[in-house]
């Protein structure tokens, strides 16, 4: 069966449980998921994650289920739809009732690393803008930033050349940047950032450690290796 992205499973699990595990494990742990393409099921994997996680007894004949124990996580989860066509900037935008009025953590649902979230977040406020991005420098087929000191100086999706810093998709954002999502049709790595950075106010943390994308089925085997011989870098949990 055809399934999400976020549900593409890495040693057994969810690579969209991989990137809550690293979230929560600086203590982040209040999460809104955009749903898409086959959101349902999605809704229906969290739906079932207690039951999935516990040791239980079912008690046919008396209809009852005893649980004897879970190694649930401590997270609290919003699914909201999105719509199956819109783009990544209209996606924030309509889950932007639920964030509230403090800068907020964004990621998309396909790629995993180590980064020290702390510092991430640490580093957004020190810089007072309204956004920071998380550059990396894998080896080509991404598109690049152009940095000025700690400053992303120009966005630009997918031009020539390789091993430049790229966006790797893990941002801190004030809920100002909001304004600047027109509506559905809006791609958050066009406009929104853009003029985020024409403005000066796009911030860069530079991670230089482990980063890897899941695009492709061979990014997924190379993620599956990496687990199975546990040398998964972005497991920072125990």
């Amino acid at each position: 069966m055809v399934r999400p992205k976020p549900l593409i499973e890495i040693g057994g699990k969810p690579v969209l449980w991989h990137i809550m595990k690293m979230y929560s494990y600086y203590g982040l742990n209040d999460f809104i998921v955009c749903l898409g393409y086959k959101g349902y099921m999605i809704k229906e994997y969290f739906a079932n994650y207690y039951l999935h996680t516990a040791d239980v007894t079912f008690d046919i004949q008396g209809r009852q289920m005893h649980v004897h124990q879970s190694v649930a996580e401590p997270w609290t989860v919003t699914l909201v739809d999105t719509g199956d066509d819109t783009m990544t900037g209209g996606r924030l935008r309509r889950v932007a009732r639920h964030i509230g009025d403090e800068a907020f953590c964004m990621t998309y649902g396909d790629g995993v690393a180590d980064v020290d979230m702390s510092k991430l977040i640490a580093d957004h406020r020190r810089s007072g803008k309204l956004a920071t991005v998380t550059v990396v420098a894998p080896p080509g087929r991404f598109g690049a930033v152009q940095l000025d000191n700690d400053t992303v100086a120009a966005f630009q999706e997918k031009p020539d050349g390789d091993n430049s810093w790229i966006n790797g998709g893990f941002f801190v954002l004030e809920p100002a940047v909001l304004s600047r999502i027109e509506g559905d049709e809006t791609v958050w790595e066009r406009y929104p950032l853009e003029s985020l950075a024409a403005d000066g106010q796009l911030g860069a943390y530079r991670h230089r450690g482990f980063w890897h994308a899941l695009d492709t089925l061979r990014d997924k085997n190379v993620l599956e290796n990496l687990w199975q011989n546990n040398a998964a870098l972005w497991r920072t949990w125990n």
